[in-house]
């Protein structure tokens, strides 16, 4: 007999944190307040915590497992993304009144999303961060001019 939970849970896994990492990425650039998706992430993972315990099937329980605590961990993902916002290591929106406030509040915040290139195998310098920096704000001032 061929046992499918391995597979399954292993589909099911990477799917929820491909998920829960593109959900935080966009919400989080969106909403003016994160409070609510976070109780909602929370509420959903509690929920499918319990529903996880309460049913019968292995593979269905294994499956709400993982949902639960992939909504559980992406609850606290949100105020990582905010901190991740802060120090210009992910893109600010502008058109979002939270991180207006977080681009004029902190020098390091940025609206570049420097994920957005050529990978090269090697590490950026400083200067070359620099660089790519200035200039997309060029090409995006050019687009928008």
């Amino acid at each position: 007999m061929i046992n499918p939970i391995g597979i399954i849970t292993a589909i099911t896994t990477f799917l929820t944190i491909w998920f829960g990492h593109v959900m935080v990425r966009k919400l989080e650039s969106r909403m003016e307040r994160i409070a609510p998706a976070v109780i909602i992430c929370i509420l959903l993972g509690f929920g499918f915590g319990i529903y996880a315990v309460l049913v019968e099937s292995n593979t269905v329980s294994a499956i709400f497992g993982i949902l639960g605590i992939t909504f559980l961990w992406d609850a606290l993902e949100f105020y990582r993304q905010e901190k991740r916002i802060k120090v210009g290591h992910a893109p600010a929106n502008p058109n979002n009144p939270r991180h207006a406030d977080i681009l004029a509040q902190y020098s390091s915040a940025t609206t570049v999303d420097l994920l957005n290139r050529e990978p090269r195998g090697k590490e950026y310098s400083a200067e070359e961060i620099s660089i790519l920096l200035q200039t997309k704000s060029e090409i995006k001032g050019f687009e928008n001019g």
